[in-house]
């Protein structure tokens, strides 16, 4: 007994042990456990796991709270998950349902991943919820409404999803909410007011999304919001003020948003938390708040691309600690206050792109010696640039371009971490290079911009000194001389180099060759010579390639084939010769443009060009190519513009062109086509400008289409070619009757006879009463396109009433008419025969318009030459009505008391100097015979309804080779005068013969007046003072003083504006050409085509400007 008894004691113990254990594994296999591991066991199902970050999620392995990135709670809730932590394991697939089965679940973290699918309304059974991070994920779908019931809800975050729909208002219903971070997806609607109610709400995150409406007042009063983000939306309306006065605020991001309106002020109560304030690309407008010096923490303050104006507040002075500050881009004036330039925290400081005058502190590299980034671009500052930025060694990024800074450029070689430098658009000289030199130090510089500058010299002393780092060199437009040097060839990183108008000489190097990196090459209008290397096929990256306007000759290289990135290539106007190889049109990259006009290549066009069908542009123009027009060329389906013209091309016009469906000009003229205008071209909707001028094609002109349009279709110089519609200008085709009956035929004979008496008839009666006279026909009539007789055009004018009459001359009387058969008006030009020259003056005229066509040219409608009742002479021409008059009634409108016309705004002034010497270059160049207008004037410059200037009154004109040939070299050779007073050319008057010349002397003198608003026959011009050397003794410093107060007027009071200093600019290139063009000595005026090309250079730059919106209401 004792023996069992003693046994009984030891056992006991044992079984209690036993029995606590049991019990516990009971609890761990209870029905909760065994739910939880059930969900998540479902929620692995679901996923992908390529990484194996749940491997240990086994169903043998029941301890499931062990289960990586598994937390389970403690005490009472030691069997339930409470947390899921997952982040950046590469897991795909959707969490739910399953995850909603995780009842007492307090966080989910499972960012950058690749989960898929939509935020279930199951994630309203999740009411423990505190923490829900999905971000950088694949979620697709709205955020549910049953979001709400997530009650302890402190943190969302769901940023970088596609999620869309509206932010659900019912998230205001978590009162708990810290953070919400909604950004990068695709939400749209209004921001939910209710979310500026949260008591507890610190981070506000929505950016890159497609919210609109506006900011909501409630966000202002949020007590405890630190952080705003809503950039990159749609939000318009403007900035509540009180979201500026909240004292908690410590970060605010609205840019890149349509908001408008004023920057509120900020009241002295905020002044101690903002760090961030970011406005910038919104539409904001007034003065910038000086309260923003109140800003004492303020560290960051980027303002740019609105549309603010004023001064730069001094107050901003006083933010010690600003680190970046970017005004770039706005309408900001004056001066800069110097404390800004004394802030030695700033690291970044933008200013770029207004109109803020001044110069530089000499000090600036010794006060701002923490600046990394000093962006002045684009506004008008002057003076030299300081020496001391070579002490701002932390200095990265220079931009200095488009200003007015003279003098020598300064030393930067201290620069060591410099990586961008332009001084671009500037008036900088070189002085001895030494600030060239000194950048070799720059081991981390990659791009440097100095075009258009003063710099002058022989370029291959000085770019042989250039960083090896350098990747962009731009030193196009300046004033160098020399040869390129090989030594170029070192620079192995060189992408990009822009050597264009200079005057460089020499030939191009071999070992540009070497530069494996090169993506853009471009050295034209020099004065290079020699071949084109062939070691250019070696630049596989070259995407740009323009060598135009030098005097390379030689054969195209084939090796270009190997250049297999280009997508331009500009060889035009050089003097290569040979065929076009092949090779060429392998590269089917080729896309913006191909350019080979203007040389001296032979042979036909290869029938490879088809493979070009990502081709935009083609000119051949202007070379000695034959054969025909490969019918390939219709394969390059993306043509927009097609030049062939002047060759020796000859064939039909081929049928493959109908595939050019995307064409806007096709200029075939000057060559020996032949057969008939296809009428496909009147299926061409995109054609704007056909020129078929001066070949051998023959038929009728189709009637529809491009046809329709007179004014953009140039057929003259095809003498086979006839029309239905008489505004072409060729003659109309004869229309064959279908045979009638016999008698009807008999009847038709006698009728035939019986016209033909009377029309004899007619004629005797007409020479009798010609002789009764004393007068004689002298002129050779125009081909009429239509039959006007005096009667038609007594009636169209009422009479010839004083109401109709528009304008007079000394050979003429011009009226507004208005044919019956006709929709538009016309113009009548009525002949004052009694006029010493006014016959002649009929005649030339009818021979000058009889020979041109072109948009700026006035365009001829028929004319008239018979008797009027009295039996008295009577020649008039019909012409194109312009319903916007002459450009002298809008250049002189005080003159007209009843102008009711706005001023011509520097947009359309430019505008028509372009389309005058558009009309000239066609009259000197583009003609069969150059013809001399001999009396350009701006009351013969007529303006249509869409302002398109067009050239009048060729009463004087003359063809050059007739005038040459008849030995007009002095003023008795030409009857009548050479010109109106003030626009002849001065060798006019000591007997010169007649020139092109002569013309563009006119042309200058215009566009002095365009520019002044005063004829140069103005009452101040006198005491040998005239309109030329008025304008010259004012630039460049003072051309203010000579501009049309009509483009600067309405811009008094304002201090300095960026529009004045663009229009400024604009205006001082049209007065240097003026005066170019008006110099005494005819050789020293520029040709017509120089004109034309610098002046569509100055309306290109313009639009730019336009573009940019700095000169935006000058347009």
């Amino acid at each position: 007994m004792s023996h069992i008894a003693i046994h009984s004691n030891s056992i006991l113990p044992l079984l209690a042990f036993i029995s606590i254990h049991f019990l516990a594994l009971c609890q761990h296999t209870s029905p909760a456990a065994l739910n939880e591991s059930s969900a998540l066991l479902c929620l692995k199902s679901q996923l992908l796991d390529p990484s194996g970050a749940l491997a240990s999620w086994r169903d043998e392995s029941r301890v499931f709270c062990k289960w990586h990135g598994v937390t389970c709670g403690s005490r009472q809730q030691a069997s339930r998950v409470i947390a899921l932590d997952l982040e950046s394991k590469n897991i795909a697939g959707s969490i739910f349902p399953c995850v909603a089965n995780l009842s007492f679940l307090e966080r989910i973290h499972m960012p950058n991943n690749q989960l898929d699918g939509q935020i279930s309304p199951d994630i309203g059974r999740l009411t423990q919820l505190r923490y829900f991070n999905l971000s950088m994920n694949s979620l697709s779908g709205e955020i549910p409404e049953a979001i709400s019931a997530c009650s302890r809800l402190e943190t969302i975050d769901l940023d970088s999803n596609s999620l869309q729909g509206e932010i659900p208002p019912s998230l205001a219903g978590c009162s708990s909410l810290q953070t919400v971070i909604l950004g990068y997806n695709n939400l749209q609607g209004s921001i939910p007011p209710q979310l500026g109610l949260l008591p507890n709400l610190f981070t506000l995150f929505l950016p890159s999304n497609n919210i609109t409406g506006s900011i909501p007042e409630y966000l202002g009063q949020s007590k405890n919001l630190t952080w705003v983000n809503l950039q990159n939306n749609s939000l318009t309306g403007g900035i509540p003020s009180a979201l500026f006065n909240n004292t908690s605020l410590s970060y605010i991001d609205l840019s890149h948003n349509a908001l408008s309106g004023s920057v509120p002020p900020f009241s002295q109560a905020s002044s101690l938390a903002l760090n961030y304030l970011s406005l910038y690309e919104n539409h904001l407008s007034g003065e910038i708040p000086s309260s923003l010096g109140n800003l004492s923490s303020l560290a960051f303050l980027l303002l740019s691309r609105n549309s603010l104006g004023g001064r730069i507040p001094e107050s901003l002075g006083k933010l010690k600690t600003l680190q970046a500050l970017d005004l770039s881009y706005n309408n900001l004036s004056g001066t800069v206050a110097p404390a800004l330039y004394n802030i030695s925290s700033l690291t970044f400081l933008g200013l770029g792109a207004n109109q803020l005058v001044g110069t530089l502190p000499t000090s600036i590299g010794n006060t701002l010696t923490s600046i990394t980034d000093l962006i002045l671009e684009g506004s008008r500052f002057e003076g030299p640039i300081p020496a001391s930025l070579a002490n701002a060694t932390n200095l990265q990024y220079l931009d200095l371009r488009s200003n007015a800074f003279t003098g020598v450029i300064p030393s930067l070689g201290s620069l060591t971490l410099l990586s961008y430098l332009d001084l671009g658009a500037n008036r900088l000289e070189a002085g001895d290079w030494s600030f060239m030199s000194s950048l070799v130090n720059c081991t981390q510089l990659k791009n440097l911009w100095l075009d258009r500058n003063n710099l002058q010299g022989i370029i291959s002393t000085y770019i042989t000194n250039i960083p090896k780092s350098l990747e962009i060199m731009v030193l196009k437009e300046n004033q160098f001389t020399g040869s390129i040097p090989s030594e170029i060839g070192k620079f192995t990183n060189l992408t990009v180099i822009q050597l264009d108008s200079n005057f460089l000489s020499g030939e191009i190097p071999d070992t540009l060759g070497n530069l494996q990196n090169m993506s853009i090459l471009t050295i034209s209008k020099n004065q290079l010579s020699g071949e084109i290397p062939r070691s250019i096929g070696k630049l596989e990256q070259l995407i740009e390639l323009l060598f135009e306007e030098n005097n390379l000759t030689g054969p195209i290289p084939s090796s270009l084939e190997d250049c297999k990135q280009l997508t331009t290539l500009n060889l035009s106007s050089n003097s290569l010769y040979g065929g076009i190889p092949r090779e060429l049109f392998s590269i089917s990259t080729l896309s913006v443009g191909l350019d080979l006009s203007n040389n001296k290549l032979t042979g036909d066009i290869p029938f490879e060009i088809g493979r070009l069908i990502n081709l935009n542009s083609l000119s051949l123009s202007n070379n000695r190519l034959s054969g025909e027009i490969p019918s390939t060329l219709g394969q390059c389906l993306l043509l927009e513009s097609l030049h062939l013209e002047a060759n020796n091309l000859q064939g039909s016009i081929p049928d493959s062109f109908i595939n050019l469906k995307g064409i806007t000009v096709m200029d075939l003229s000057q060559n020996n086509l032949s057969g008939k205008i296809p009428e496909f071209f009147e299926s061409l909707s995109s054609l704007q400008i056909l020129n078929l001028s001066f070949n051998d094609l023959e038929g009728p002109v189709p009637g529809g289409g491009i046809f329709a349009k007179p004014n953009d279709v140039y057929i003259q110089g095809n003498n086979k070619l006839c029309a239905t519609s008489p505004d072409l200008q060729v003659p109309q085709c004869l229309t064959s009757r279908p045979q009638r009956k016999k008698h009807a035929y008999i009847l038709a004979v006698l009728v035939s006879l019986a016209s033909v008496a009377a029309v004899t008839m007619a004629c005797v009666a007409v020479i009798i009463l010609k002789r009764r006279k004393g007068k004689q026909l002298t002129n050779q009539p125009l081909k009429k396109l239509k039959n006007f007789s005096y009667g038609d055009l007594f009636k169209a004018t009422d009479g010839f009433s004083p109401n109709s009459l528009v304008g007079s001359g000394r050979f003429g009387l011009v009226y507004k008419g208005q044919f019956m058969v006709e929709e538009c008006a016309v113009a009548i030009k009525v002949f004052r025969l009694d006029q010493f020259g006014a016959p002649s003056n009929f005649l030339s005229e009818c021979e000058a318009l009889r020979n041109i066509r072109h948009r700026n040219l006035v365009r001829v409608i028929s004319v008239c030459s018979t008797f009027d009742p009295t039996g008295n002479e009577f020649k008039a021409l019909i012409l194109e009505y312009m319903v916007n008059g002459n450009l002298e009634s809008w250049l002189h409108q005080k003159e007209y008391t009843k102008s009711t016309k706005r001023p011509l705004s520097l947009g359309t002034r430019i505008a028509i100097a372009v389309d005058i010497v558009a009309a000239l270059d066609y009259l000197h160049n583009r003609c069969t015979l150059p013809l001399v207008h001999r009396d350009l004037k701006p009351s013969n410059v007529l303006l249509n309804d869409e302002m398109v200037a067009s050239l009048s009154d060729f009463g004087l004109a003359k063809f050059l080779s007739v005038d040459f040939s008849t030995g007009f070299n002095n003023s008795s050779s030409v009857v009548g005068p050479r010109g109106s007073i003030g626009y002849i050319a001065p060798e006019y008057g000591v007997g010169c013969k007649i020139s092109v010349e002569g013309d563009i002397y006119s042309y200058g003198i215009i566009l002095l007046e365009i520019i002044t608003g005063r004829r140069p026959t103005d009452d101040m011009f006198k005491d040998g003072v005239n309109i030329r050397n008025f304008v010259e003794s004012s630039l460049p410093l003072n051309i203010h003083n000579i501009l049309e107060p009509n483009l600067t007027g309405y811009h008094e009071g304002e201090a300095g504006g960026q529009e004045i200093v663009e229009m400024q600019h604009c205006a001082m290139q049209l007065a240097n050409l003026g005066l170019k063009c008006s110099e005494m000595s005819p050789k020293d005026r520029p040709r017509t085509e120089e004109v034309y090309a610098e002046i569509l250079a100055i309306k290109e730059e313009f639009s730019t400007l336009c573009s940019l919106g700095s000169v935006s209401t000058l347009l």
